[in-house]
């Protein structure tokens, strides 16, 4: 039977063109090319040239949002959004650190009593205060020296790990910090400020700069400078620095070297883990003090 051009039974090569999608912004333009964020096929005055293959203007100017496109979209190396703007969290947590001191300066001093970590309230059902020591500072030069370190550490880890998990391992590090200290430290010695996170960032960096292979040598001499003062200097709670130091660094390692095919549920498991080690030491040591 003769077949008529165009039909159902004509060969798909007979006319190669019709067989190819049209271009999803010139329909008249068959094309066998398409976009790697959102997969709309797209004709040779369209794509974009980019690391991988091509790209539609609006994906390269990210004003598509669909599935597709937050499949393939950067990621950080730790698998986090690249946000726009990536001191949101530190700012927000400068601001809280800020707020709370200022509360507490024009409220009443003596809230601190409150707030701090003491071993002996602990252990008798305030719990709260293993995370509002985290914000709570007495002195200027105190605050003023933890939040000039938080504002030059957190906004390299926040751009290289992403919003969530940066978040995670700043609380996660203070946390280990007010859980070491009320382990270690006497049940009346009070402890309060954001030094435990704050080391958690540093031993984070020195993680994250290993990881990436760059030079190492400043971060470790400032690290060994801040361990000397820790030890050396007086009034200062050293569990709360090494509690601090030692999960903000577990906690990014678990996060900048998580396999690519099952990278966030090995990151949900090393929190989960360094929050269940911190809860564990919290009850070992209420048991110890009304046991």
């Amino acid at each position: 039977m003769d077949q008529v051009p165009g039909s159902p039974q004509e060969p798909r090569d007979a006319h190669s063109d019709n067989a190819l999608p049209g271009c999803y912004r010139h329909a008249d333009r068959p094309t066998g090319i398409r976009c790697t964020r959102c997969e709309q096929p797209i004709c040779p005055d369209c794509m974009v040239s980019a690391s991988v293959g091509f790209q539609c203007p609006e994906c390269v100017r990210g004003e598509k949002n669909g599935p597709a496109a937050r499949a393939t979209a950067p990621r950080t190396i730790a698998g986090g959004a690249i946000a726009a703007d990536p001191r949101l969290v530190t700012k927000i947590l400068l601001g809280i650190n800020l707020a709370v001191f200022i509360g507490v300066q024009l409220a009443d001093p003596r809230l601190v009593l409150d707030l701090f970590l003491y071993g002996g309230s602990v252990a008798y059902g305030e719990w709260y205060r293993l995370l509002t020591a985290m914000f709570l500072h007495q002195q200027i030069p105190h605050i003023a020296f933890n939040m000039l370190s938080l504002w030059w550490l957190g906004p390299p880890l926040e751009a290289a790990l992403g919003r969530i998990r940066f978040l995670a391992l700043y609380l996660l590090a203070g946390l280990g910090g007010s859980a070491l200290s009320y382990l270690l430290a006497a049940p009346d010695q009070p402890s309060l400020g954001a030094s435990g996170a704050i080391f958690g960032l540093l031993g984070a960096t020195a993680v994250l700069l290993r990881r990436l292979s760059y030079d190492m040598k400043p971060v470790l001499i400032l690290l060994g400078l801040n361990l000397v003062f820790t030890f050396l200097w007086p009034n200062i709670a050293w569990q709360a620095h090494v509690g601090g130091l030692v999960v903000g660094a577990a906690v990014a390692f678990g996060m900048v070297h998580a396999p690519r095919d099952r990278r966030t549920a090995v990151q949900i498991a090393t929190c989960a883990v360094a929050l269940l080690a911190i809860v564990a030491v919290v009850w070992v040591r209420t048991l110890q003090l009304v046991g």
